[in-house]
């Protein structure tokens, strides 16, 4: 099956604890996937990130956050801490899964094909923490978002993602 034949349901990820979860279990929601991390200047995007969870997750829309310590080992802790600075601080609700790797030889099979949907200016390399990814309730990348792009500045998208647009 070519990459571009997938849709995020082909895929599953660590959760915090070591069980997986089946991303066919968001099939037909808007999915705003997120590789983050704790310790980066982008880290205060967790409150707007939770903000639009909060607003459009009666409408089908759910946040997903991949923790990543790729860049400048920004994210040095272990799921549990990253779970409860998460809450603590910006009050996170939306799923957050185990830390991955999003470039190289380690990059998480959901990445791997994040990136050849939607390659960015780097020619697919995910550049820093907070580079989101779009995905309609068909489970298709509509759009990818470098890190500069606030989640406020997401909300054009994701209606129109969540009419179907």
């Amino acid at each position: 099956m070519a990459a571009e034949q997938f849709t995020l349901a082909d895929f599953r990820a660590g959760m915090p604890g070591g069980s997986e979860k089946d991303l066919a279990d968001y099939a037909g929601q808007v999915v705003l996937v997120v590789n983050t991390a704790s310790k980066c200047g982008f880290t205060p995007q967790y409150k707007g990130l939770q903000k639009l969870y909060e607003e459009y997750r009666d409408e089908g829309f759910v946040v997903l956050g991949f923790p990543c310590d790729q860049f400048a080992h920004q994210e040095p802790g272990d799921d549990e801490q990253i779970g409860e600075f998460c809450e603590r601080n910006f009050g996170v609700e939306f799923p957050l899964f185990t830390k991955i790797e999003v470039n190289g030889s380690g990059t998480h099979p959901l990445y791997r094909w994040l990136k050849t949907q939607e390659s960015g200016l780097l020619g697919g390399r995910i550049s820093w923490n907070f580079t989101k990814f779009l995905i309609g309730r068909d489970g298709t990348v509509v759009g990818r978002f470098g890190p500069n792009k606030k989640p406020e500045d997401l909300r054009e998208a994701v209606e129109g993602a969540l009419r179907g647009q």
